[in-house]
């Protein structure tokens, strides 16, 4: 692990029951910047993710937060500094935008420190970062899917921590609200948050993050910046898919064209 990482884990060993997901894998995040995960499904992406944050004890090795095994350490410790936002979110039936994003200041509460103005200023920052002021008294399941996904992303920013990790977070999304979210992500990292994504489409992963960890059969074969990591050898190696690859216009990040499926 680097040792300039806020998080990251040495030989981490991942189970579902009897079976090895990801094995004696070390990885770390770079601080302030945006990771993005990639790879094919049940590459083991989301429970690098799930270990990485606590949610999937290993089975064997350690994850590193700021130098100390994350499970040494109190749950309220490690929810101030690190937040997680899953696949799949359920929120109570009548719930407003506003009252969802409350629930990001619970690791900040206790018996001695109850609600406090600076509850309150997190919370309008996080409704301004995620540019949903106008709405915050609108119920989450009138909102359309993009709104609702930056809705939960603001929960995540009132929580007030460095570190912010995020399993596909376009997923079922349309592209205008797929862009939406990945903007509101890149913004967060140029405010100085350490993110990572779990991310399905590679020209997204290549224009909206710094780095990419690419992951098959639980290991990571290859991580580095868009431009070092994404090439065509790369993607017929993960995906079966050939392919050429050109630069965006825009940003340099790499674009796939001329995509066809190999046939095994």
């Amino acid at each position: 692990m680097n040792n300039l990482a806020r998080l990251g884990a040495e030989r981490l060993t991942l189970k579902h029951g009897k079976a090895s997901i990801i094995e004696n894998l070390d990885v770390s995040l770079p601080d302030g910047k945006v990771t993005a995960i990639v790879g094919p499904n049940g590459c083991g992406k989301s429970t690098l993710l799930n270990g990485l944050s606590r949610v999937h004890s290993p089975s064997s090795g350690v994850v590193l937060l700021d130098g100390k095994d994350i499970h040494s350490l109190p749950s309220k410790e490690v929810a101030r500094r690190l937040a997680l936002l899953p696949q799949d979110t359920l929120a109570p039936d009548g719930i407003t935008i506003e009252e969802l994003i409350r629930f990001g200041r619970h690791p900040h509460q206790s018996l001695l420190k109850q609600w406090a103005m600076d509850d309150q200023q997190a919370i309008n920052y996080a409704l301004n970062a995620a540019d949903l002021e106008g709405l915050k008294d609108r119920l989450l399941d009138t909102l359309s899917g993009g709104q609702r996904q930056r809705a939960w992303i603001a929960m995540s920013i009132a929580q007030e921590t460095p570190l912010l990790l995020l399993d596909e977070p376009t997923s079922a999304l349309d592209l205008g609200h797929q862009i939406e979210v990945f903007e509101l992500i890149r913004n967060l990292s140029r405010q100085g948050k350490t993110l990572a994504m779990v991310v399905h489409d590679l020209p997204s992963a290549c224009r909206y993050s710094d780095h990419i960890i690419a992951m098959k059969k639980g290991e990571i074969i290859t991580q580095g910046s868009p431009k070092d990591v994404m090439t065509k050898e790369l993607v017929r190696e993960l995906y079966g898919v050939e392919c050429d690859l050109i630069p965006d216009p825009m940003t340099g990040s790499p674009i796939l064209i001329n995509m066809k499926r190999v046939r095994s």
